[in-house]
């Protein structure tokens, strides 16, 4: 399986990015995946369009990309974290 990049983007691309990012190194390492993560301000995703596979964010986007767009709010909530991880683990076996 290829290695995926993942963008992690919040607002600053500093706290709560920090958070998802900490997340998915964990599921990653758990499911023995190979990806890359790149933590990001939400303004600085459209530099990635042509190499991302997948984005995560606690950001609002209504701007459409070409790899798929996992809100990752119930990472700061607790709300549904592992609906969450399973969306994320689904794209990264993908």
């Amino acid at each position: 399986m290829a290695k995926k990049i993942v963008l992690v983007a919040c607002g600053a691309g500093i706290a709560t990015s920090t958070v998802v990012n900490s997340a998915i190194e964990q599921l990653a390492r758990d499911h023995n995946l190979d990806v890359d993560l790149i933590q990001i301000k939400i303004a600085e995703v459209g530099v990635y369009e042509d190499r991302a596979d997948l984005l995560v964010t606690t950001a609002m986007t209504k701007k459409e990309y070409p790899f798929p767009v996992i809100n990752a709010r119930s990472f700061l909530t607790g709300v549904g974290v592992e609906e969450t991880r399973q969306r994320i683990l689904e794209e990264l076996k993908k």
